[in-house]
């Protein structure tokens, strides 16, 4: 053995545990769809018709005022090339595929009730999920969002997940889709906890050990910013052990616990960004998505009072997806066409400049840029997400980059380590 194999063997023993907690900690790309969004809708509100409903009343809101592309480039102040490409996607989006995303409110949209309603309310709202499951119409991605874990409310929010999976599990309509959001987190303790309630959860009603996933909501302070001053919730993480899929901001509890006045709340407010900084970074390479939350201005009322709602939402998508945040909250099914809307000119505005630099990276043609293969998969992904969304045709993909969608999978999702 030479003196430098020597040398590299002991490397290998010096940082065989660093390398496995690399591995271990930062796995990379879960190699899943991220919905674009996650709509809220009080337990007691859902049936199986929601998703379907909201689609109507969002094609209604689109038709009473923005009837045509070009009345919504003039609504929303868009270039009227753009609005024409996304205005017939997104009406077909709303046909298609309304909600990405849902989340049965059991928290904060629901509030404080009685125990025998919320009890009622949890069997109800499962049995109509499961209803929709079967029948092939549930969203991509849904769930419900529980209580908190503080004490106050512990009880209650383990009751409600207890009798929703029995009910789900029961009907045989469990799916990779399902998730579970983990209202108002303040401590790496309650996220242990919840491993603790969704193991027992699991063995209660014969549910794979493991299935059950959840998400962190963080809308208070102590989960950015912990009293020891380290940052709570990239602990989090690793204490959810591969089980927490999402990292969600609250907008208005957040702000609102840093003393923000209620007319400065909003997802573009310094505090927010600084959340989501601390959220991006804790994530980042985890396989945990990050999602923004919400705007509390809905797009109800006259002509101009939408207008301006749907300006402002659009806006904040758009903001928000520029900083590398895909996911957001609707709250409101009026809110639905300014989401695809943003989403979609975001797709498609940068569609043809990030299929040059991948046909150039894929040896296909010359693009004036020198990719790495980080920002390569990073021009994939934007391709892959828009794709994924609708924003996109495959037939597009094809003929730009001349990959197939395996191709353009695999550029998109590398491994974190190569």
């Amino acid at each position: 053995m030479s003196e430098l194999d020597a040398l590299v063997d002991e490397l290998d023993r010096r940082l065989a545990d660093a390398d496995a907690a690399l591995a271990a900690y930062y796995p990379g790309d879960r190699g899943v769809r991220q919905p674009v969004h996650t709509v809220y809708v009080p337990a007691d509100q859902y049936d199986a018709g929601t998703a379907r409903g909201w689609a109507e009343e969002a094609k209604a809101a689109l038709g009473r005022h923005g009837g045509s592309a070009a009345e919504l480039a003039d609504a929303l102040e868009l270039p009227a090339g753009l609005a024409v490409e996304v205005y017939e996607r997104v009406r077909a989006k709303l046909d298609r595929e309304p909600i990405e995303d849902l989340r049965i409110d059991f928290e904060d949209g629901y509030g404080t009730r009685p125990d025998e309603q919320e009890d009622a309310a949890a069997v109800d709202a499962a049995r109509s999920l499961a209803e929709t499951v079967k029948a092939g119409a549930a969203p991509p991605y849904h769930g419900l969002r529980i209580k908190s874990l503080e004490a106050p409310t512990r009880r209650r929010g383990v009751r409600t997940l207890d009798l929703f999976v029995r009910e789900l599990a029961g009907a045989g309509a469990l799916t990779d889709g399902f998730v579970i959001t983990l209202a108002k987190v303040t401590s790496v303790e309650q996220v242990e906890a919840m491993m603790l309630v969704l193991s027992a959860t699991e063995q209660a009603h014969a549910v794979p050990a493991g299935s059950l996933k959840f998400e962190i909501q963080i809308e208070t302070p102590q989960a950015i910013l912990g009293a020891d001053g380290t940052a709570l919730v990239a602990r989090m993480i690793r204490a959810g052990a591969g089980r927490v899929t999402g990292l969600h901001y609250g907008t208005y509890d957040y702000s609102a616990s840093l003393g923000v006045a209620a007319a400065y709340q909003s997802m573009d407010h310094p505090v927010a960004d600084h959340a989501k900084d601390v959220m991006q970074l804790a994530a980042a390479g985890t396989g945990v998505f990050v999602s923004d939350g919400s705007t509390n201005v809905l797009p109800i009322g006259e002509r101009e009072a939408v207008h301006a709602a749907w300006r402002l939402h659009l806006r904040l998508v758009r903001r928000s997806l520029a900083r590398g945040i895909y996911q957001g909250w609707d709250m409101h099914p009026a809110q639905l066409p300014s989401r695809f809307v943003a989403t979609y000119l975001f797709y498609r505005e940068g569609l043809e400049s990030a299929a040059a630099r991948l046909r150039a990276y894929v040896g296909e043609g010359e693009s004036g840029y020198l990719d790495e293969p980080a920002t390569a998969a990073a021009l994939a992904g934007y391709v892959l997400r828009g794709l994924e969304c609708g924003a996109v045709e495959m037939s597009e993909v094809d003929k730009l980059i001349g990959v197939d969608a395996a191709g353009l999978t695999k550029l998109a999702r590398r491994p974190l380590r190569s």
